[in-house]
């Protein structure tokens, strides 16, 4: 009989952000993928562990994400990331792949998901907190409200257009173009804030667009409210 992988969801960084089915499955499954090489070195590994100290008694599956859109080195990492993981559950092992935030919003995670229900394997996705529901709660603020939209934006793209969009804008991913972002925020006249590394002992709060830190690291997110003032 073959094993079952499971996408488990564990919130933004702060351990007690995890669900309490994110940390039943996590406990049952004898085998956890981490997004990384070097278990110790990943984020998902340090915010389970501070929940859970017994992690290190499971078996690990390694599984190499590069961040890169190289669509050759793409290809190639999730189809290894695939094929290590479809090893253990040919074994009859079930496997807790942790990803941070939710497994469902831009996780490197639903590549080999999808690849691994295409060989017809179970698997199961388990929702967790998402990063701009925790910083929306962070900054002590709602993030919607009555007939308001919510835009979910990647932006390591270009970001103009969305920027115009009514409603709330958040803007994820920004990593190395954080300082163009904060360019175009400005040049446009948004008003905006941003948690960088949130829930997590580095946490950092910028209040407005100006504070802003253009050397802020990949876990940074940007929430911009209403329009601009060249509406």
């Amino acid at each position: 009989m073959k094993g079952k992988l499971y996408g488990i969801g564990i919130g933004p960084g702060d351990p007690e952000l995890l669900t309490l089915k994110a940390l039943r499955l996590i406990k049952e499954c004898p085998v956890i993928a981490v997004p990384g090489t070097v278990k110790e070195d990943t984020v998902a590994y340090k915010i389970v562990k501070q929940a859970y100290p017994e992690l290190d008694q499971k078996e690990f599956v390694a599984v190499d994400m590069p961040m890169t859109k190289d669509p050759v080195k793409l290809e190639e990492s999730h189809a290894q990331a695939t094929k290590n993981v479809s090893d253990v559950l040919d074994a009859g092992k079930d496997v807790a792949f942790l990803t941070l935030g939710d497994p469902t919003v831009y996780s490197t995670y639903i590549y080999v998901h999808q690849r691994i229900v295409a060989l017809g394997y179970e698997t199961e996705i388990v929702s967790g907190i998402t990063s701009f529901c925790a910083v929306s709660a962070k900054l002590n603020e709602g993030l919607v409200e009555k007939s308001e939209p919510l835009h979910v934006i990647p932006a390591s793209y270009q970001i103009e257009d969305a920027l115009k969009l009514p409603g709330t804008k958040v803007l994820m991913k920004a990593g190395k173009k954080m300082s163009k972002v904060k360019a175009t925020l400005k040049e446009m006249g948004c008003q905006g804030m941003m948690i960088e590394n949130c829930g997590m002992p580095d946490e950092k709060v910028y209040r407005s667009v100006d504070e802003i830190n253009e050397n802020a690291g990949y876990y940074s997110l940007v929430i911009v409210k209403g329009g601009n003032n060249n509406d």
